[in-house]
């Protein structure tokens, strides 16, 4: 009896310690994997949606609370004047979660573009919702985008129906939190 009690003993201990360290690891790490995924993620996809800004985004980022999430919000300024802002969506393609860097015109209500910040699609196939001539066609968009076959004016890619779709459900989520953020998005930067 006693031999098991100190195993027991012996174990807990063990599991305890190795439970620290995980936990000291995580919170030593997490600042550096942010800015990471900030400069080699986030930072390029961003570029590609609102080339054209003369500030810095990521370093002028801001985080709201929507339906307590926390929302990260980029802004796109032009001569001190904001002129959009980018929000991350996400939804699931065919090879798993898809994540989409959305950029919103302030003035108007439309789309700045897409870029892809995350995915696991089919290499050749899925992966085309990454190209121009794909996320191209979310420039200018209204907010609603559909893809064509359902009524809506965005053209899916032939055998990549699935990531298209993605791409699209990606979107729609970063645009409710637009929706719900943008007067308080006004309010920061103007």
């Amino acid at each position: 009896m006693r031999e098991i009690l100190s195993m027991i003993i012996v174990l807990s201990a063990i599991c305890s310690a190795s439970g620290l360290c995980l936990a000291y690891l995580k919170d030593t790490t997490a600042p550096i994997i942010e800015a990471q995924v900030l400069t080699y993620v986030q930072g390029p996809a961003i570029e590609n949606v609102y080339p054209a800004a003369d500030n810095k985004p990521i370093e002028e980022r801001k985080a709201f609370e929507v339906e307590g999430r926390r929302i990260m919000v980029f802004p796109f300024m032009q001569g001190g004047k904001l002129q959009g802002v980018a929000l991350e969506g996400s939804g699931g393609g065919y090879g798993g979660d898809l994540g989409v860097m959305v950029g919103f015109n302030i003035s108007n209500d439309s789309l700045l573009g897409i870029s892809v910040t995350q995915m696991t699609e089919i290499p050749g196939l899925g992966t085309k919702i990454a190209e121009p001539k794909f996320s191209g066609q979310f420039k200018g968009s209204p907010l609603s985008v559909v893809l064509k076959s359902k009524g809506g004016n965005i053209v899916a890619i032939s055998g990549a129906t699935l990531s298209s779709t993605g791409a699209v459900t990606a979107v729609q989520p970063a645009v409710r939190d637009f929706q719900a953020l943008k007067p308080q998005i006004q309010q920061t930067w103007q």
